[in-house]
């Protein structure tokens, strides 16, 4: 039971949260906001209604509502109203961390200080806001307060161990750190504290442990979190760590499922699909969403014959799963059976009719029958869902401009990609490929070679986006270079090598080329 809750809280992190401005829609809230405006519109100065619904907006992550809210109510606060003044400050300060405006929070902060000077928690978040706006002195000295008002205050140990690592100071910072953890050295928070100081300092490895540990308390959600962020930037770190942890703990399940959602995260599917089938095969836990990582995994590995046993597997454990049938139907579409993959995204639709990557992937089948028209209908729900993935604007522009003959609507569609609003150097904006699609050559090149030159590809995925684009443009030998380095790095899509036709982003014009079948052949192990 214990590694299915672990496993819950797991896609959680993997999950975009639901907009919490639907709860709005539940009647009874919607009811009782609708007796806050009846309330104003008959005292426009009532304070405490202002209050009380600034609450209900911050509570649902709709900022600008709940400052206008509180704005109002501390216009209308009377001066002698000194309680209810701290508990507004206190609220218009939270909505300005969470806007990361901690100039403002500050602000509030101190004039809340100035109202009760032994408030433990106003003090904490006062030398946060200053830490966060880089005035470590004023910080240092906000955390040495806080322990003046409780000598085994953890907060302030790890602040001012934080501070330590800034000035340099390493051996202050793993005091504090370690101190802080010899007082809560029961509580799994304190060690993904000791983490955040370890990885400042550089010590991944030691922060890797930590997390570890609070994982293995209680399933600590912000422990997983920071382990797979850590893994972002330093993989190698997190899997060693991880390993270790099973050496000494050789039947503890959680530690394999982490692995393996890791290394499936970081295209690493035939370590991931070892981590899976350990725990299956040992019996530490079996569990229907199991088999749906390994059938994506296989999925990605080729298998398609293996991956199609093992999501039945899945959707007989639960039927009414979303993401099992349209996995299932991603899986009959890369076998060539088009028909029977659409009639799973529609049991997938039918059991949730916005369940955008069903939408998708019914549009890719739908177009492999050739039904464009319809196709096209389909990626523009998804792009109505998701404005902002790049990926199905480029589905539905190529579609427009290679089968439907609409070269000025798929135009404004590929522009509408390059214009999105991502860094420079995140590959997941597929802007060079927009950029090629409208004969922008050079820029598109240039796109890639930022990200090539200025970023780490810790997993091939940036050299997989290179072999593309230069295929594409017809630069084959820059394309089996960057083949080559994707497949060192370990990127095993063996899908997407051998398989993937849509869009651009594939690598399709060099899978003729004699280079291609030897590059594969070269670095088969890293597919089995």
């Amino acid at each position: 039971m214990r590694l299915l809750i672990f496993i819950s809280t797991l896609i959680s992190c993997f999950t975009i949260s639901i907009n919490a401005q639907n709860g709005l829609d539940n009647p009874i809230t919607k009811a009782m906001m609708d007796v806050y405006q009846q309330q104003l519109d008959e005292n426009p100065q009532d304070y405490d209604v202002y209050f009380k619904r600034a609450i209900e907006y911050y509570n649902r992550d709709i900022y600008n509502n709940a400052l206008s809210d509180i704005n109002n109510a501390l216009a209308y606060i009377p001066a002698t109203e000194t309680d209810m003044k701290l508990q507004a400050l206190n609220i218009r300060a939270s909505i300005y961390e969470a806007t990361k405006d901690y100039e403002k929070a500050l602000n509030d902060l101190n004039e809340a200080y100035n109202l009760d000077k032994n408030s433990y928690s106003i003090l904490y978040r006062k030398a946060n806001a200053e830490y966060m706006l880089k005035d470590y002195i004023a910080a240092k000295a906000d955390y040495k307060r806080m322990l003046r008002l409780n000598n085994r205050s953890v907060e302030a140990l790890i602040g001012i161990a934080r501070i330590a690592v800034l000035e340099n100071d390493k051996e202050l910072a793993n005091e504090y750190a370690d101190n802080a953890v010899a007082i809560a050295s029961s509580d799994a928070n304190v060690f993904v504290k000791r983490a955040s100081v370890r990885k400042m300092m550089g010590n991944n490895i030691g922060a890797v442990d930590d997390l570890i540990i609070s994982l293995s308390m209680d399933g600590n959600a912000k422990a997983l979190h920071e382990l797979i962020e850590l893994a972002n930037s330093d993989y190698n770190s997190v899997i060693t760590g991880l390993s270790n942890a099973i050496r000494h703990a050789p039947k503890v399940g959680m530690h394999y499922y982490v692995r393996g959602v890791i290394a499936c995260e970081h295209f690493n599917y035939s370590a991931a699909l070892a981590d899976f089938k350990k725990i299956v095969n040992e019996n530490l836990y079996n569990y229907h969403g199991l088999h749906k990582d390994i059938a994506k995994c296989q999925y990605a590995l080729g298998d398609y014959k293996d991956a199609i046993y093992n999501i039945n597997y899945a959707i007989n454990g639960d039927q009414q799963n979303c993401e099992y049938n349209t996995i299932k139907a991603q899986i009959l579409r890369a076998s060539d059976r088009a028909d029977e993959a659409v009639k799973f995204c529609d049991i997938a639709l039918k059991i949730n009719a916005n369940y955008t990557p069903a939408i998708i992937e019914k549009g890719l089948n739908i177009s492999d029958l050739q039904k464009q028209e319809q196709a096209s209908a389909l990626y523009g729900e998804a792009i109505l869902n998701e404005a902002n993935n790049p990926y199905y604007l480029l589905l539905k522009a190529d579609l427009l401009d290679k089968k439907l003959n609409q070269p000025n609507d798929a135009k404004y569609l590929y522009e509408r990609v390059v214009e999105m609003n991502f860094e420079k150097t995140n590959i997941n904006s597929l802007k060079g490929f927009a950029l090629l699609s409208l004969n922008k050559y050079d820029e598109a090149i240039a796109w890639i070679e930022n990200i090539l030159q200025n970023t780490t590809d810790n997993d091939g995925i940036k050299n997989y986006y290179g072999a593309c684009l230069y295929s594409q443009i017809g630069d084959t030998d820059k394309a089996f270079e960057c083949m080559k380095t994707s497949l060192q790095k370990g990127y095993s899509n063996y899908h997407n090598w051998v398989k993937n036709n849509d869009t651009n982003v594939n690598v399709a014009p060099i899978r003729n080329d004699k280079r291609f079948n030897s590059l594969m052949t070269q670095y088969s192990l890293i597919f089995k």
